[in-house]
């Protein structure tokens, strides 16, 4: 058996209430990784193509990494891949915590679920088994109460998975709760979880994971430590999380504040890192094995919305539900977080969502009868909250922003289609790519939608890496590059955070497997695997039309800041999506060409 796996493959069919186990195929291992990789292979191979995500054909799969539960610096992070009910295509979301590691300690390198329970369910995963518990007495209820009561019957070291009431009524954007404060945020996936009648997957395990060379990877461990330990960000990411990027981000003009409108927020101060340390945090915490330790516990013991111990804002949350909704309060977005959270809500498409409703309310397009008499203005955080709240039941105005912006705008319309924030029905996150060009191109070719993880170039265009400042030059390759890295990092599963050179995810992953892959051939896969996703999202019907911006993005120049009067154009967009796919090896529609299928070994 190959080192760094459980070497076991469960598959969960809820509408028989049956398992499968079956062995890895250490073929498709050495060639799609694990984690995104693996599961997008999974998915390609039994989901056919046109059938609606909330099907009880759809798989859910939960996928670990060859590098999950290791000594691997970030080693407790995994993947849920899925069809994604929010925009009809390929998803996949990772989260961090420790529900990996003990996923694959009980026996399996991936979940594969699918059907739908005749009635809630959970799946208790433990020794190397499985059953089907009766989860109807928490349905309705939040994930922190689900996950308590869980952890109450079957041990407090299980760790749990879980779905809010948003999840329940198939909110498009719901995600999946992991240990409290741990999200799989983007897409839908607990939307999945809902169509299918799961409310939770429990796991524990005491098994132990072989390695191939322990030696070689205590060395690779050593090295790669030292990197994250002589990285400059490493102490401001353990002062500050990610929050640290708000005051830098506002000052280059890029903070989505008040529907992508401007890039800068004149109370950019109130909710920055710095701020946010001083006045809520109260200590630090760390997923499995992590020596960065980016979680922030914070508490708010007085005002309107009291907090007794949560983790979180993050920075994206930050920009959506704060700036882009023109909320100035650190604690008012800690509690609309902690709601999100507890209702099993992405904050970056609640708070994207919310947004455009501000925008579509104050322009005269909605008004007191859609929102039931209430203010829906910037900057009312208590107006926010009370959103969050109703998306997450439905209730009113909430049952249609419940569908996602896309859609929301195309019920609305009255031209709010043209600041309706999405690229293919994923709602931006916090970059506004008129202050950064290369999140443009970023936003425009992620097999996901509108997402900043696939390729994050923001550092390196306001710092001047990649100049000039304003331009087309050189994105497209950054772009690329960085897509098929990101693509590696979370088939291993690591944390993105982790600011290594390709030869440490190589060493990590060869002594560990005992692969042998060189840098080129690791690089190759990762570029295997952002082609296998392109495949999947073609075979959905999606074309070059779909790696588009938001009419706002390229059509209103930024109003503030020293991006002002910055867009990006059409033709820019054009420019970039040509010298990318003919870097790809794709047409000019954005297809894969047989010779790049032949390359990379995806031919039929």
């Amino acid at each position: 058996m190959l080192g760094g796996y459980a070497g076991k493959i469960l598959r969960a069919d809820l509408t028989r209430e049956a398992v499968k186990i079956s062995s890895l195929d250490e073929k498709k291992a050495e060639k799609f990784i694990g984690g995104k990789g693996l599961g997008a292979k999974i998915l390609y191979d039994s989901v056919k193509p046109g059938i609606d995500p909330f099907s009880p054909e759809n798989r859910l799969i939960f996928a670990s990494g060859p590098l999950t539960a290791s000594l691997a610096p970030s080693s407790a992070r995994s993947t849920v891949v899925t069809k994604s009910p929010l925009t009809g295509i390929f998803l996949d979301t990772q989260f961090g915590g420790s529900f990996g590691v003990e996923m694959k300690l009980a026996g399996f390198d991936c979940v594969v679920i699918h059907g739908k329970a005749a009635q809630p369910t959970c799946l208790w995963i433990h020794d190397s088994s499985a059953e089907f518990l009766d989860a109807s007495g928490l349905w309705g209820k939040g994930c922190f109460e689900t996950e308590g009561r869980l952890k109450k019957r079957l041990g407090d070291g299980a760790k749990v998975a879980s779905i809010g009431p948003a999840g329940e009524g198939l909110v498009r954007y719901a995600c999946i709760t992991f240990e409290r404060y741990r999200q799989a945020g983007r897409g839908g996936a607990g939307a999945v979880m809902g169509a299918k009648n799961l409310k939770a997957m429990v796991v524990q395990g005491a098994g132990k994971i072989r390695v191939a060379n322990s030696k070689g990877l205590k060395e690779a461990v050593k090295a790669a430590n030292e990197r994250i330990k002589n990285n400059h960000f490493t102490p401001l990411r353990r002062r500050y999380g990610t929050p640290l990027w708000v005051a830098p981000v506002n000052s280059a003009a890029l903070l989505p504040t008040r529907n992508f409108s401007t890039g800068v927020f004149e109370g950019a101060d109130r909710i920055s890192g710095e701020t946010m340390k001083d006045k809520i945090v109260k200590k630090d915490g760390a997923c499995y094995n992590c020596p960065i330790a980016c979680w922030k516990y914070v508490c708010v013991d007085s005002g309107k919305y009291i907090i007794d111990e949560f983790v979180g804002p993050e920075y994206e949350t930050i920009a959506l539900m704060g700036s882009n909704c023109g909320v100035d309060s650190i604690e008012d977005i800690a509690y609309a977080n902690l709601l999100c959270d507890d209702f099993g809500l992405d904050t970056i498409s609640t708070g994207n969502v919310i947004g455009f409703a501000m925008e579509c309310y104050e322009k005269g397009l909605i008004g007191k009868e859609d929102t039931e008499g209430l203010e829906l203005k910037f900057g009312n955080a208590d107006a926010e909250i009370e959103m969050v709240q109703r998306i997450a039941f439905r209730k009113g105005l909430g049952n249609l922003l419940a569908e996602g912006v896309k859609s929301a705008a195309s019920k609305i319309k009255k031209g709010s289609e043209r600041f309706a924030m999405h690229v293919k029905g994923l709602e931006l996150p916090g970059y506004d790519p008129r202050g950064a060009v290369g999140m443009a191109l970023a936003y425009a070719t992620s097999e996901r939608g509108a997402c900043h993880q696939r390729a994050w170039t923001v550092n390196a265009e306001i710092r001047g890496r990649l100049k000039p400042r304003y331009s087309v030059e050189g994105r497209a390759e950054f772009v690329k590059n960085a897509q098929d890295g990101r693509a590696m990092c979370f088939s291993l599963v690591l944390c993105d955070f982790m600011p290594f050179k390709t030869k440490h995810f190589v060493d990590l992953l060869n002594t560990a497997t005992g692969f042998g892959l060189t840098e080129n051939e690791y690089v190759e896969a990762g570029e295997r695997i952002w082609n296998l996703t392109r495949l999947f999202n073609i075979r959905e019907g999606m074309t070059r039309r779909d790696d588009t911006l938001p009419p706002r993005i390229m059509q209103e120049p930024l109003l503030d800041g020293v991006a002002k009067g910055q867009m990006v154009t059409k033709d820019m967009l054009d420019a970039m999506l040509d010298e990318y796919y003919a870097l790809r090896g794709w047409n000019k529609n954005g297809i894969p060409t047989q010779k790049k299928l032949n390359e990379l070994g995806l031919a039929a």
